[in-house]
């Protein structure tokens, strides 16, 4: 089997499971009627709308208007399939899951006053990066560096010391380390703010109004950071440490070739793949943001977005977050396919 040929035949599988979660979607949309519940707050937008705009019309009495806006909602109904059963709209159904065409949030607007629920995801998405993707990096280069160090000095103090700071850092809940920064720098230090976007009166040009920003993010990419790390250290030293016991690894130091090279040719490379696999699926799910760090210093991302849709019942968004997050699992694991053939001469797709 070719390349290309393993690659369509990963992006096929993939797909089929997309279409799974779209499908078990729809099918929970129709049969709690939320679907029915979603049309029809679409419809009554239209309809609002055409009604204010009959309002306008000179010589028009209230019946008139009634009649026409009672013909006008019977034509939507139709034309959204209101007039028939749920089963019969699920490929419609589908389609506008997968286009996040899923009417208007209940309560959430986006920061240009949009109630549409794809505008209100695609706003919050560029923040969730500038902190999670951040943040996810910054974890990823302190747990690849100290956990390939600490590969080499296995049982020795500081093998033994930061694995102690692995546990402390895993165990802590992310939201009382958010708490305790907050009052450490921005309460008894007063050198960072309590959290936020922008400053109360930001500035209008762009490079300043983005440095307001990275201001107000460097105290929730500390909490994660600080959150994260120990973990990353560890899981990375573990998997370099299995590896470094392999024979291979000790048919190469017994040659005589330098440590350097066989740390990075006979230790790191063959242990790419779990390595990859933890960057790649930490990104996408920093694509998904962090509930808690994102409402305690009340960050405008996904996260956030996710808790306060939950906290009012907003089921359409939910239901649509739920989609982008299964859509950027997928697209997370075809990448990785593609990844492991790429840095790994041992995969074949025989």
């Amino acid at each position: 089997m070719g390349v290309p040929r393993y690659l369509g035949v990963k992006a096929f599988n993939l797909m089929l499971v997309l279409l799974g979660v779209l499908l078990l979607t729809a099918i929970l949309f129709g049969a709690t009627g939320l679907s029915d519940k979603i049309l029809r707050a679409i419809i009554s937008e239209e309809v609002r709308g055409y009604r204010a705009q009959l309002s306008q019309q000179k010589g028009l009495t209230p019946e008139e208007i009634n009649n026409l806006v009672e013909q006008y909602k019977k034509n939507l109904e139709i034309e959204y399939g209101l007039d028939k059963p749920w089963y019969v709209r699920l490929p419609d159904m589908i389609r506008r899951i997968v286009i996040l065409d899923l009417g208007t949030s209940k309560h959430m607007t986006s920061f240009t006053g949009s109630n549409q629920i794809r505008d209100i995801i695609l706003e919050r998405i560029p923040y969730t990066v500038m902190l999670m993707t951040t943040a996810v990096l910054i974890v990823f280069a302190i747990g690849l560096g100290f956990g390939t160090w600490l590969s080499t000095k296995v049982g020795s103090l500081w093998d033994r010391g930061l694995s102690f700071f692995a546990s402390i850092s895993y165990a802590t809940p992310t939201w009382w380390l958010a708490l305790l920064l907050i009052l450490i720098f921005s309460y008894y230090l007063d050198v960072l703010p309590y959290g936020g976007l922008l400053s109360p009166n930001p500035p209008k040009e762009f490079l300043p109004r983005l440095l307001d920003m990275i201001y107000h993010a460097i105290l929730p990419i500390m909490t994660l950071v600080i959150a994260l790390s120990g973990s990353a250290i560890y899981i990375y030293r573990s998997i370099l440490v299995s590896t470094a016991t392999e024979d291979f690894v000790t048919v190469a130091r017994a040659k005589g070739l330098p440590e350097n090279l066989v740390l990075r040719r006979y230790i790191i490379r063959p242990s790419l793949h779990p390595i990859l696999t933890n960057l790649v699926l930490g990104l996408a799910g920093s694509l998904t943001g962090a509930i808690l760090t994102e409402t305690v210093f009340n960050w405008p991302g996904m996260g956030r977005l996710y808790y306060e849709a939950i906290l009012n019942i907003d089921e359409p968004l939910i239901l649509a977050l739920t989609y982008v997050f299964t859509l950027i699992y997928v697209a997370a694991r075809f990448i990785l396919e593609i990844l492991y053939i790429v840095v790994d001469p041992r995969v074949t797709v025989e």
